[in-house]
C-alpha cells in the first residue's frame, strides 16, 4: 500500500476468526478496559498527591534539620563557654583540654547534616515557588550558612591556640605566636569565608509568610554581622602580630595608661607610661613612669601638616604633653610620643599602645585580681574607681597620688605577664582584648610603614577615616584641667533627612551632662586651671565640644538650649570640625543641635568613638538612598 492508501483506508474490526489481533485495553465494544482506567486513576493521584508528599518531605527534613541546628548552637555555646571562660578563682584556668575541638566536630558534623537535609530535588523545587518559596530559600540558606561557619571557618580558629600539656599551662604566648604564623594563611581564607557567607544571607528573602523563618534569617545576620569584623581582625592580627610581638627581632612600644577622668581626643589625658619589649612572643616591662617625667622634658618637633598646625595651634600639642593626644586621630598622638620619648632617652620605640582603666577591668576579670605594693588588692571591679575616683581623695600629695597610679599599672601589668604564659588562659584574654579595641579603648600604632598600613583599616588603630560618606563624631576635650569628666554624660543623636542636589540635611543633637556633685570632691578635682573671666562654682566644668561631620559638609545652623550659637569651623583629614567652648555647670545638661548639609549621606553614617568612664548614648536614624 502507498502511503495514501495507509491514510485513507477504513480499519477493520477484528472478528473471531484466525486473523483477528484482541487489541489490548480494548473490549469488543471497543470501551477502555478497567485495568488502564485504573492505572491511568492511579498516575492521577500521584501526580496530585506529589506536591503534597513534597510538602511533608520538606517538613520532616526541615524538622531534622531545624533538631540539628540546635545542637549545633549548643555544641557553638560550649565553645564559646570554653574559650571565654575565665578560670576559677584561684587564677588557674579550667577548661578542659580537647574541649574546643571536640564541640567543632560535633557544631561541624550537626551543621553539615543541616544542609544534606535541606538540599535535593524537593528543597529546589519549593525553593523556586513564587511566594511560597521565600521560607524555604531562607531555611537552605541558613543551613548552607551553618555549614560553611561550622566546617570552614571554626577549624581554623580553634587550630591557632596551641593545646595545653597535660601537668602544665603550655607554651603561652609564645607557642600560640608560632601557632598563628603556622595557620596565618588559614585564618585569611576563614575571614574570607565569612565575608561570603555574610552576603549570602543579606541576599536571603528579609520578609516572608513564615515569621519564624524571618527571625532565624535575621538573628543570623546579626551574627554574622558581628563576625565578619572579628574575623577581618583576625586576618589582620595573622599577619602583623608575629613582627609586631618580635619573631624578626626585638620590638619596644611606648604604653600610655589614659586617665579617662580628664577628656582627650584618644580617651583621656596621658598619666603613667611603660615601656614594653616583645622578643618571640615573650612580653615584658622594661620601665615605668609617669607623666610629670614627659611634662619635664624637651618635647620634639614633629611635622604632623598644616591642617593639623591650624586646627590645634592655640593648644599646641607637639610641645605640651597634656595636650598630646587632643585628636581623635591617634596616629599623631603615638607619633608625638614615639618621638618625645626618643627626645628624652635617646632610644627609638617600633610603635605605640594606649589602655584605660576599663582595659585593665577587663583584663583583670580574666587574669584575677592583683596587689599592689601598698597592699591594696586591684580587682576587676575596682580599677576603674579607684584610679579614677577614690585615689584622689586618699591622696592630697600630687607626687603620691602619681606614684599610686604608676604602681597600679605596674601591678595589673605583672598580672598580666603571668596570665600571658598560661595557655588555657589565652583565648579568654584574646576576647577581653577584642572587646577593648572595639570600644576604642585600645589602640595600636606601628613605626613599621608596611605593618601600620595594614592597621589603619581597623579600629584598633584609632584611626580617623578620611573617606567620603556619612559621618558622626562627637570629641570633648576637657579645658578646665580638673578632673570631672569622670561625671561626665553623653548622649548623641544623628537623623538623616530630605535629598536636595545631590546633598542631605542632617541634623546632630548633642546632650552633655555634669552629674558632678556640688559639694564633697577634692580640690585637685574642681580645679579650674584655665582661671575663667567669670564666677565658677565647684563642680562646674568647660569643655571643648567638637562636632566631626563628613568629608564636604556645611554647617547651615546651630542652636544651644535653643538659642543660635556661633561654632568654630576647622578641617580634619578631610572631616568638616564644628566646635564650640562650653561651660557645663554641676548637675546641669546642655543640648547643643547642629543643622548639617552633606554630601554622601546614603544609609548609616561611620561613628566615631571616644571612650570615656561612661559610655555614650547614640542614636542614628538613616534615611534611604537619595535619587541622583
Amino acid at each position: 500500500m502507498t502511503e495514501r492508501d495507509i491514510r485513507t483506508a477504513v480499519q477493520r474490526r477484528p472478528g473471531p476468526g484466525r486473523d483477528a489481533i484482541r487489541m489490548p485495553g480494548a473490549n469488543g465494544s471497543g470501551e477502555r478496559a478497567p485495568g488502564r482506567r485504573r492505572v491511568l486513576g492511579k498516575a492521577i493521584l500521584a501526580t496530585a498527591l506529589l506536591p503534597l508528599a513534597g510538602a511533608v518531605w520538606i517538613g520532616v527534613t526541615g524538622l531534622i534539620a531545624r533538631w540539628e541546628l540546635l545542637a549545633a548552637q549548643q555544641d557553638l555555646d560550649a565553645l564559646r563557654h570554653s574559650v571565654a571562660a575565665p578560670g576559677s578563682a584561684s587564677g588557674k584556668a579550667t577548661t578542659p583540654a580537647g574541649v574546643p575541638e571536640q564541640a567543632v566536630r560535633s557544631a561541624a558534623a550537626h551543621a553539615s547534616r543541616a544542609h544534606r537535609l535541606t538540599t535535593g530535588p524537593a528543597w529546589y523545587s519549593a525553593a523556586e515557588l513564587p511566594f511560597l518559596g521565600g521560607p524555604v530559600r531562607t531555611v537552605r540558606g541558613a543551613a548552607y550558612a551553618a555549614d560553611r561557619l561550622a566546617g570552614d571557618v571554626l577549624p581554623s580558629l580553634t587550630a591557632v591556640l596551641p593545646p595545653s600539656t597535660a601537668h602544665g599551662s603550655g607554651g603561652g604566648m609564645s607557642d600560640a605566636l608560632a601557632s598563628l604564623q603556622r595557620h596565618g594563611p588559614e585564618i585569611v581564607r576563614a575571614a574570607g569565608v565569612v565575608a561570603e557567607v555574610r552576603t549570602d544571607v543579606h541576599g536571603l528573602p528579609r520578609s516572608t509568610w513564615l515569621t519564624p523563618a524571618d527571625r532565624a534569617r535575621a538573628g543570623l545576620q546579626r551574627q554574622l554581622d558581628r563576625l565578619a569584623p572579628v574575623m577581618t581582625d583576625a586576618a589582620v592580627a595573622a599577619r602583623v602580630l608575629p613582627p609586631m610581638l618580635g619573631t624578626q627581632g626585638q620590638r619596644r612600644y611606648f604604653l600610655a595608661f589614659q586617665n579617662i577622668a580628664e577628656a582627650r581626643g584618644t580617651g583621656g589625658v596621658p598619666g603613667a607610661f611603660a615601656v614594653l619589649r616583645a622578643d618571640r612572643g615573650r612580653l615584658s616591662f622594661e620601665r615605668f613612669g609617669n607623666n610629670t617625667e614627659m611634662m619635664e622634658t624637651a618635647m620634639p618637633d614633629v611635622d604632623l601638616g598644616a591642617d593639623f598646625d591650624a586646627r590645634y595651634a592655640g593648644s599646641d600639642p607637639i610641645h605640651v604633653w597634656p595636650n598630646s593626644n587632643m585628636s581623635p586621630h591617634f596616629p599623631y598622638a603615638a607619633r608625638i610620643w614615639a618621638a618625645a620619648w626618643r627626645k628624652h632617652t635617646g632610644e627609638r620605640v617600633d610603635g605605640a599602645i594606649a589602655v584605660d582603666p576599663v582595659t585593665l577591668s577587663r583584663l583583670l576579670r580574666v587574669t584575677g585580681p592583683t596587689r599592689m605594693a601598698d597592699g591594696t588588692e586591684l580587682t576587676a571591679d575596682n580599677v576603674v574607681d579607684l584610679t579614677e575616683r577614690a585615689s584622689y581623695s586618699k591622696y592630697d600629695d600630687i607626687a603620691r597620688r602619681k606614684a599610686f597610679f604608676v604602681d597600679a599599672a605596674r601591678a595589673a601589668a605583672a598580672r598580666l605577664m603571668g596570665a600571658l604564659d598560661d595557655t588555657p588562659r589565652l583565648p579568654a584574654l584574646l576576647v577581653a582584648v577584642n572587646d577593648a579595641q572595639r570600644d576604642g579603648r585600645l589602640k595600636v600604632w606601628s613605626a613599621h610603614t608596611a605593618e601600620q598600613r595594614l592597621l589603619e583599616s581597623r579600629p584598633y588603630s584609632g584611626t580617623l577615616p578620611n573617606a567620603p560618606g556619612p559621618f558622626a563624631g562627637l570629641v570633648v576635650n576637657n579645658a578646665a584641667g580638673g578632673k570631672l569628666d569622670y561625671y561626665l554624660g553623653r548622649s548623641l543623636t544623628w537623623e538623616a533627612g530630605a535629598c536636595s542636589s545631590g546633598h542631605r540635611t542632617v541634623t546632630a543633637t548633642m546632650t552633655l551632662t555634669n552629674r558632678a556633685p556640688t559639694s564633697g570632691l577634692p580640690d585637685y578635682v574642681t580645679m579650674r586651671a584655665d582661671s575663667p573671666p567669670y564666677r565658677t562654682r565647684p563642680g562646674d566644668n568647660r569643655l571643648m565640644v567638637s562636632y566631626y561631620a563628613g568629608v564636604g559638609a556645611t554647617l547651615v545652623d546651630a542652636t544651644l538650649d535653643g538659642r543660635r550659637a556661633l561654632l568654630a569651623p576647622a578641617v580634619e583629614r578631610g572631616h568638616s570640625v564644628f566646635t564650640l567652648d562650653l561651660e557645663l555647670p554641676a548637675t546641669a545638661s546642655r543640648t547643643l543641635v547642629l543643622h548639617l548639609l552633606e554630601p554622601h549621606a546614603d544609609g548609616a553614617p561611620t561613628l566615631l568613638r571616644q571612650s570615656l568612664a561612661t559610655p555614650q548614648r547614640t542614636t542614628l536614624k538613616p534615611g534611604g538612598a537619595c535619587r541622583v
